[in-house]
């Protein structure tokens, strides 16, 4: 537990290593216990206690923005936890069967693809939190993230978590321990070949991000509508002059009103990208009229100076954040944060086009989901943007988190990312997972990068994101079914007698 708090980003210390001690420790955990209650047991606890005091600033907002006491939001990371250590715990329950029967050669293979499975099952059940990827841990290591673009971030989480298997069952001074070590180096030093090569490109862009840093408390103020327009559009005269700028990039719901209305914000707007000649892309609210009344959508634009415009609206929707689940059923339950009203999810992965640039669009916590990144670049984007709002979780974790996320995308479909926020943490990514231009969290700033590539080359996991996709839950229940078949092993899950 302590190396997923140290392993993983955190305002206090981190070292990406520590992040091991997480599977080993519950590999060792479910490989010693002696009996599958008592693997169960220590499979629940590490997993819930390690996402707990990961997700610690989930209770940020639910204090500050919804208004609830310190005694009610600081119980919703503890129950987040409970509810995933759901995961680890069967995941424990299925590697003590397997130590006790599979040969250690064929141990961290299995809990390999265990692992992945977890991770994908974990991304897509009652909506998905993908979040703690374990993979992400090594983000900061752009040598370590590189096989992402062959099995994606599930996969290489597998892969890293297999090696830890071995390492702690049977041992790191056995066979399968020193097989691990010598992958490992192996593994880290062909990525950062990998790395360290240029990346594919068909030409260049020079992006600046706009970072306004507007007060989250006063953002849907309607008095300050006019006030947040000027601090973007000034930010934004000020940063075209300071740098050579192809594209402006302004964060989740930057404009705080309904730009599809019109009105004089509207036009200053569409009047700005006409006179400096670059195209603006910003968030703001829309909607759509239904026999019901009004559908709300978390909408992107991308306005050209000619005035021509073109929208994605967001699709994988945060529970509780920006709708109500069940609610129909469950009225007393509202939302736990601000905003103006409960969002549908959005219809289109199109890119947004301007030439032969085609933005493939993730808004907030989308870019933490790998299939929809997959989705954006199926679609034909040669860029990824991803516009976020993340000062709800104040200076926190979670920015941190968030980035290294996005830098998984990166590698997995060979895309540059442009990483536009309200407080940070804004970054430009290039395809290999190299941070190429970064800002400071609660700051305003302008952050210009020269030559953001643009690639429409695909990686090996993109082009066979299905079969990537599938194996490893097909292997996974192949190996459970063996592992059912199989009597225990007299000699133990070492190899060479007990565990002790």
């Amino acid at each position: 537990m302590l190396g997923a708090w140290l392993g993983f980003a955190n305002p206090v210390y981190r070292l990406p290593l520590l992040a091991l001690l997480l599977p080993m420790g519950l590999f060792l955990a479910a490989a010693r216990a002696p009996s599958a209650r008592a693997a169960a047991k220590a499979g629940y606890w590490i997993g819930a206690l390690a996402a707990g005091g990961n997700l610690y600033w989930t209770a940020l907002p639910i204090h500050d923005y919804g208004n609830l006491a310190w005694g009610l939001a600081l119980p919703v990371p503890m129950l987040m936890g409970l509810v995933l250590g759901l995961y680890t715990m069967a995941l424990a329950l299925m590697a003590r069967l397997a130590a006790r029967r599979f040969s250690p050669w064929l141990f961290g293979p299995f809990c390999a693809v265990a692992w992945a499975s977890m991770e994908m099952a974990r991304g897509a059940f009652l909506s998905g939190f993908p979040w703690l990827t374990l993979a992400a841990a090594f983000s900061p290591w752009p040598a370590a993230i590189q096989g992402a673009a062959f099995v994606g971030a599930y996969g290489l989480s597998g892969v890293l978590a297999g090696l830890a298997a071995w390492l702690v069952v049977p041992g790191p001074l056995s066979r399968p321990g020193l097989a691990a070590l010598v992958l490992g180096a192996a593994l880290f030093f062909l990525g950062n070949s990998r790395a360290g090569e240029p990346a594919p490109k068909d030409a260049a862009i020079h992006a600046t991000i706009i970072q306004g840093n507007v007060d989250q408390s006063r953002k849907w103020d309607p008095a300050a509508q006019q006030e947040t327009v000027e601090k973007y559009l000034d930010m934004a005269t000020q940063a075209i002059k300071d740098a050579p700028t192809d594209l402006l990039v302004w964060p989740e719901t930057s404009m705080p009103f309904y730009y599809q209305d019109g009105g004089p914000l509207a036009k200053h707007l569409a009047d700005f990208a006409a006179a400096a000649k670059v195209p603006i892309i910003f968030g703001a609210p829309a909607y759509e009229r239904t026999l019901g009344g009004h559908a709300l959508f978390n909408r992107a634009y991308l306005l050209l100076p000619s005035g021509t415009e073109s929208s994605y609206d967001k699709e994988h929707l945060v529970p509780f954040g920006e709708y109500v689940p069940f609610g129909e059923y469950l009225p007393f339950i509202h939302k736990l944060v601000e905003g103006v009203g409960d969002f549908k999810p959005g219809r289109s992965e199109a890119p947004l086009a301007d030439g032969r640039l085609a933005l493939g669009l993730l808004i907030c916590y989308e870019a933490i989901f790998p299939e929809l990144a997959q989705q954006r670049v199926e679609a034909g984007a040669n860029i990824l943007v991803n516009i976020s709002n993340d000062s709800w979780f104040g200076d926190s974790a979670a920015p941190r988190q968030h980035l290294d996320l996005a830098l998984l995308r990166a590698v997995e479909q060979g895309r540059a990312i442009i990483r536009g926020t309200n407080s940070g943490i804004s970054a430009v990514i290039d395809p290999r997972g190299h941070i190429m231009a970064q800002g400071g969290l609660f700051t305003a700033l302008s952050l210009p990068c020269p030559e953001v590539p643009i690639v429409s080359e695909t990686t090996w996991f993109h082009r066979h994101y299905t079969l990537v996709t599938w194996a490893m839950p097909v292997l996974f229940l192949a190996l459970c079914l063996a592992c059912a078949l199989l009597p225990d092993r007299p000699s133990g899950p070492a190899g060479r007698g007990k565990i002790h």
